[in-house]
């Protein structure tokens, strides 16, 4: 069993609260832009006086309308500025932030807001609305449902309805909450099974950001910009929001992923956060535009070195003269795509994989992986500032211990770790030992520098019906690093071999098909037995097999017909396959596999 921790740099006071920094820095720098607010194709500031204001308003709103300490209010909404406003309302109210996922189901919103006994859910759009009504009679709690969008937003209404509240009794409700109070309670989206609402409190996502901001100071300076993406649903993207305000750099918000390149370019962010696959997505459809214009051979020689550049301890004068070269024909493009400010990143949710994070750190954008789960708040490991090893999530940060367990499980423990399961004290008890260690559910390794590698998911592993284990994740994770690949889901659970199913990213496949004199609109349910498509994917599935042992390698592999998407059901919002959702859905294709 290995252990590593790092000493606590900060302890949370036992009357420290997420609303404080609000107020800190609307007293020291009045004038400093904290947010910046997208109204058409303008970012108009917002600072941090301003912010103060607008969130006194509508916590003042909130009162009048009856909101008490500790109850719970749904927040259904895409990435925008009223998101974090109203995310801070609630909190300066003493109340509790129930974040529901913007493209949630009608079963999906029923649940959760049945399940915490939401007082009041704010809602973005009509057809938001739509989707609550089917939930009503399931909610009798909710007394109140405000949209954010409207010919009168809601919030209008709030902030009129709460002008007769003094001020006074604002300060005395946030100055009441205190550092162990609920903050939130987050819903994860789950691989399987029902979500379960994590109780995260104030000290929770404090000790978390206030021992990760001294450590990413490159990141989070008042001097920073970021532009959030991300749902603020999902816990790694509130953590940088609340990041940007401990530190008071500034942030703008978009949920318009469609033309994500141009809102970069406009806003020039100087770090963003993302999931593998949106940096994979930069990089092969920069890899495919160049191959389609005749540069194929230009950006290949760029990405070797690149990667040589960035695995190089000491660079030499013959590579650093290629760099220099490659730097104004191909990585300048590169960072441009990332609004030509971005020097780095930070990657969450799942593996990076070596070689993308390396090209990547040699263009001059370094991305920091990260670890952690809904539960730990969410980070518990970082690669930062003061070290960056690629390949693994980091070391933990400060305050954090990790221990791997005899069976290989990633255990946490440190004031990050979260309250428990709301109404659940069956599942808290099975997650948190007596000694208040979270068992993850991650399989990892520690170094002897205490940098953690996570190796895959304890019940995803796979046991063979020669008794072989084999992590899907490392297999799934090289065979989507093929330009053509979207979605990798290795099988085999019980079976006499290794199999996948692959998907075809249906943003790289007509490229292809012109390249390689395939009929125009041809799909990958049009060419999933084509030989020269195949054949392609082969290639991807070898360059995985040389990872493993052949008893762990994949020996078929089935093209599905369409991608994953979270609108069908395969994905979660965070773009995690549901692998249980997967084996319903093609239990033919499988079941074809292994017929053979």
């Amino acid at each position: 069993m290995r252990e590593f921790s790092v000493p606590a740099a900060v302890i949370v006071a036992d009357t420290a609260t997420l609303t404080d920094p609000v107020w800190d820095n609307a007293a020291t720098a009045p004038d400093a832009v904290q947010f910046q607010r997208r109204v058409g194709s303008t970012w108009q500031d917002v600072t941090c006086a301003e912010f103060l204001d607008q969130v006194v308003a509508l916590a003042r709103g909130l009162l009048a309308a009856g909101i008490e300490p500790g109850e719970r209010v749904g927040l259904m909404s895409k990435t925008r500025y009223e998101w974090t406003l109203i995310d801070y309302a609630i909190w300066t109210c003493g109340a509790v932030t129930v974040p529901i996922y913007e493209t949630s189901s009608a079963e999906q919103v029923a649940w959760i807001l049945e399940d915490s006994g939401a007082v009041a859910c704010f809602i973005e759009t009509d057809a938001h609305r739509e989707i609550l009504a089917e939930a009503r009679d399931r909610t009798p709690a909710l007394a109140h449902v405000w949209q954010i969008e409207g010919v009168r937003s809601a919030l209008d209404e709030l902030v009129a309805d709460g002008a007769a509240v003094p001020r006074e009794d604002v300060d005395r409700r946030r100055t009441g909450t205190k550092a162990d109070d609920l903050a939130t309670i987050i819903y994860t989206s789950g691989t399987t099974g029902r979500p379960k609402g994590c109780m995260i409190t104030h000290r929770n996502m404090l000790s978390d950001i206030v021992n990760a901001v001294p450590e990413l100071r490159s990141l989070f300076n008042e001097g920073a910009r970021t532009l959030l993406f991300l749902p603020l649903a999902h816990s790694f993207a509130r953590l940088i929001q609340i990041g940007v305000v401990q530190a008071r750099a500034t942030m703008g918000h978009t949920a318009d992923t469609k033309n994500l390149a141009e809102v970069l370019k406009s806003f020039q962010p100087t770090f963003v956060l993302s999931v593998p696959r949106v940096f994979e997505k930069v990089y092969n459809t920069a890899k495919q535009r160049a191959h389609a214009d005749g540069k194929g051979a230009i950006f290949d020689r760029a990405e070797r070195v690149a990667i040589a550049y960035s695995q190089a301890e000491k660079p030499g004068m013959a590579l650093k003269l290629q760099h220099t070269l490659f730097d104004r024909l191909v990585y300048s493009k590169l960072r441009a795509a990332l609004g030509g400010r971005c020097e780095r990143a930070i990657s969450g949710g799942a593996p990076l994989g070596e070689r993308l994070a390396h090209f990547f750190r040699g263009i001059g954008v370094t991305i920091y992986e990260g670890y952690g789960l809904t539960e730990t708040s969410p980070a518990t490991n970082a690669n930062r500032d003061t070290g960056d090893r690629i390949g693994t999530v980091g070391r933990p940060l400060p305050g954090v211990t990790i221990r791997i367990a005899d069976d290989g499980e990633v255990l946490v423990q440190g004031d990050i770790v979260f309250k428990g399961y709301w109404n659940n004290p069956e599942a808290t008890a099975e997650a948190i030992d007596d000694d208040g260690w979270f068992r993850t559910g991650d399989l990892g390794d520690l170094d002897e520098d205490g940098y953690l590698r996570i190796t895959g998911r304890k019940k995803e592993i796979i046991v063979t019906a020669g008794g072989k284990n084999v992590a899907p994740a490392v297999l799934e994770d090289r065979v989507r690093a093929h330009a053509l690949v979207s979605q990798c889901m290795v099988i085999g659970d019980r079976q006499p071999f290794i199999a996948a199913l692959v998907t075809i990213d249906p943003d790289a496949l007509p490229a292809w098909n012109k390249a390689n004199g395939k009929p125009d609109g041809a799909t990958a349910a049009d060419l999933a037995d084509d030989e020269q498509l195949r054949a392609e994917i082969q290639q991807a599935i070898d360059e995985a097999n040389r990872a493993v042992s052949k008893a762990e390698a994949i020996k078929v592999f089935r093209i599905l017909p369409r991608d994953f998407t979270e609108a069908t059901g395969e994905l979660t919002p965070s773009l995690k396959v549901k692998r249980n959702v997967v084996m319903k859905e093609y239990a033919g294709d499988i079941a074809a596999v292994y017929e053979r």
